[in-house]
């Protein structure tokens, strides 16, 4: 796999783009940028015109993540040869965010096929129930490592867009699948963050909303550990997720806060949380953010890649790791791109939910406030 990029800053035009692409023979292009620049005049076409023989790709983001650190209204630009392996592309509609987990399973059927080696999704960003579009992905796709994550709009949750060739809409979900014995993919996942307060039950929930925990109402809870974070809510929920707990007391999965009912003291999260599991209260600091995404690379590293090898680092951050982190969010990609090597290019955006694999690379989840990292080669020997 050949790759190369570009990279425009906010205040730099598409017109600041050289005339002639550094890799016009490419066969995929990720394009990750604000809403601003999504909407710029020309914006496909430009891409389109550059790169003839690419399918192009994206979604706008909270942040653009780049070798050289975090932007804000940029423009960044991957595009890759695939020269061992077959990509196939697939973009449908969200017509109802109730055929989320339908649309995983319509997806999934249109990929499987043998040597499937790796799927890598983009989805609109507030139209869909991501924690069912991954389940409905993951039932047909079982032991395929599933990467990716929920466009942004700079935490304003108002909308998002997607990119494919020559159109920039809403409501989708474009999904690339891997083919082929010579391609790596391989994945990475963690947060960094700390439990605090005792274990609790959720005793009613319904999907991704949380009416009772330990039986009792939980939004006043949720109030009585943030203490002065309350008055800030649902903004402020961003620094204090929930950690879905397993039979071990391990984090499984992180859940962001992105709403509050008073009327129902509800708490609503950007992805389900099961009735009947355990959760805790979470808190952090720009080290442990740090540190998480660390050992996102870590978990890559430990399963046996060939530190070598040409490869590309999709990291896909949640937007309320930078809101945390604020002026130091650099900090965490510089941790992956350590571990990870020069020879490991970056790209990436600060996201509404991301989608990873994590440690076992068969079993893919929705995850919220995490560093997740798809890591793509092609074996070259």
């Amino acid at each position: 796999m050949q790759f190369k990029q570009e990279h425009l800053s906010s205040k730099m035009g598409l017109s600041k783009l050289p005339s002639k692409s550094p890799l016009p023979e490419a066969n995929w292009v990720l394009v990750f940028g604000s809403v601003k620049r999504f909407k710029e005049r020309g914006f496909a076409k430009t891409l389109q015109k550059r790169y003839p023989h690419a399918q192009i790709i994206g979604c706008t983001t909270a942040g653009e993540i780049t070798g050289e650190g975090v932007y804000d209204d940029s423009i960044h630009i991957t595009a890759m040869l695939w020269e061992r392996s077959t990509l196939k592309f697939i973009a449908k509609p969200i017509n109802s965010m109730a055929q989320s987990h339908a649309l995983g399973n319509l997806i999934a059927s249109e990929l499987k096929q043998d040597n499937l080696k790796g799927v890598f999704v983009l989805s609109d960003g507030l139209n869909i129930n991501g924690s069912e579009l991954v389940e409905g992905l993951q039932e047909d796709l079982k032991n395929v490592p599933i990467t990716g994550g929920l466009a942004g709009d700079n935490a304003q949750f108002t909308q998002t867009y997607l990119l494919n060739n020559g159109e920039v809409y809403d409501r989708g979900v474009i999904a690339v699948g891997i083919y082929g014995d010579n391609a790596v993919i391989t994945s990475g996942a963690l947060g960094g963050w700390k439990p605090y307060g005792p274990p609790r039950k959720v005793t009613r929930a319904v999907k991704n909303i949380v009416y009772e925990l330990d039986n009792k109402p939980a939004l006043p809870l949720y109030k009585m550990y943030i203490g002065h974070y309350a008055s800030q809510l649902p903004a402020s929920g961003l620094n204090f997720p929930f950690a879905i707990m397993d039979d071990k007391k391990s984090i499984t999965v992180i859940r962001t806060l992105l709403a509050v009912s008073a009327d129902e003291n509800s708490l609503t999260f950007a992805g389900n949380v099961a009735e009947g599991s355990t959760v805790r209260f979470l808190k952090s600091d720009h080290d442990r953010l740090v540190n998480g995404a660390s050992d996102a690379a870590r978990q890559i590293i430990d399963k046996g890649i060939n530190l070598n090898s040409k490869a590309l680092a999709i990291c896909v951050s949640c937007v309320g790791r930078k809101l945390v982190m604020a002026e130091q969010v650099s900090d965490e990609v510089f941790a992956v791109q350590r571990l990870l090597g020069t020879q490991t290019g970056i790209t990436g955006f600060y996201s509404n939910g991301e989608i990873c694999s994590g440690e076992n690379d068969g079993h893919s989840l929705l995850h919220n406030q995490t560093m997740t990292i798809a890591y793509l080669s092609e074996n070259m020997n």
